[in-house]
């Protein structure tokens, strides 16, 4: 029932103009699939977009908590927030305010929130739900955030960090007690809550009681989330043995692949994009260190780059060999389990 109302919410957020919109989005994706050329109408009706890259953790396959990136690590200026919901037009109306970073280390995050409302936009993001008390909690509720998704990587210390790295569980637990508790007090449906499980070697034995705990909490929505290695060929400590869980599969000489066949389209090139805490637009979240800058809302309006040459020819370049795209080899969007 709570991922029903979900979707009734998502639904509510969508007028005549953006059905139009979604539909000439379909259409001219479905051509360029059949054609195997980039044919583009309309604009995205969906965004990713970064608060900040800064975080509090230090997980191995993370390149914001490894303290990796090439790019500046900041944080999205308020008013250049705004400016950007006029730029990526009225058409939108799911933006999920997340790509890198702990959201909620931005100390206006919320604000972002009450701005894309103004804009009838379903908003959603992520967090690792370090710092959600009792003041927070209430004021996420108050804030009108549709969507809340919090990880959840293990159900003791000693398996949640193994991936979450100077994490602390009975923080995320704390945290998602307070969300339900202001929830209840507001009489409020939102945000919608989702565990979200990042399945590792450590915790696969958990999942069973991920169910159990996420239904004594009143957690309706629980999510398992296979883990994305950068160096995988020859396996890692973190990989789950049960392939199911996995998006890699072992071969005979011990080495391993992706079990996913993935073919030259992708939805998300057509549907969507990703801005960064500065203004760069990239393709997508896997371009998480945006080494693919299509670009900037700082110099340009949304619409113009969405047409630009650059985003024609990196559709094209999906459409004809997706496989030689680097941020595309660990993807699994529109792809198909080898048989």
């Amino acid at each position: 029932m709570s991922k029903f109302k979900d979707s009734l919410n998502i639904a509510s957020h969508v007028s005549f103009s953006r059905i139009v919109n979604l539909m000439l989005l379909k259409l001219s994706y479905i051509l360029s699939k059949i054609s195997k050329r980039s044919f583009h109408k309309g604009l995205p009706y969906a965004l990713s977009i970064e608060p900040t890259t800064a975080c509090n953790l230090a997980c191995p396959e993370c390149p914001s908590g490894l303290k990796q990136f090439t790019r500046a690590t900041g944080k999205l200026d308020l008013e250049f927030h705004k400016k950007m919901l006029v730029s990526v037009g009225k058409q939108v109306f799911y933006v999920n305010y997340y790509f890198q970073g702990e959201p909620f280390l931005h100390p206006q995050f919320l604000d972002l929130i009450k701005e894309a409302k103004q804009h009838k936009i379903y908003t959603a993001t992520s967090t690792n739900a370090h710092f959600i008390d009792s003041k927070k909690a209430k004021e996420i509720v108050e804030s009108g955030l549709d969507r809340l998704i919090i990880s959840i990587d293990g159900l003791t210390q000693k398996t949640y960090e193994n991936y979450r790295i100077s994490g602390q569980l009975y923080k995320v637990i704390e945290g998602t007690k307070e969300i339900i508790k202001a929830k209840k007090e507001a009489n409020s449906q939102t945000p919608h809550l989702i565990f979200q499980f990042l399945v590792v070697k450590q915790n696969e034995h958990e999942i069973d009681d991920l169910y159990k705990l996420a239904n004594e909490l009143g957690i309706k929505d629980v999510r398992l989330k296979t883990a994305q290695f950068y160096d995988y060929k020859n396996g890692n400590v973190l990989m789950p043995e049960n392939e199911s869980y996995a998006r890699y599969k072992k071969l005979k000489d011990g080495t391993f692949t992706l079990k996913y066949k993935v073919g030259n389209h992708c939805w998300r090139m057509w549907s969507s994009s990703v801005i960064t805490w500065d203004g760069s637009i990239v393709p997508c979240c896997f371009d998480k260190d945006a080494q693919h800058v299509l670009g900037s809302l700082k110099t340009t309006d949304f619409t113009t780059i969405w047409k630009d040459k650059r985003y024609h020819q990196f559709r094209t370049s999906v459409l004809t060999h997706r496989n030689q795209i680097d941020i595309c080899q660990n993807c699994s969007e529109g792809a198909k389990v080898w048989i």
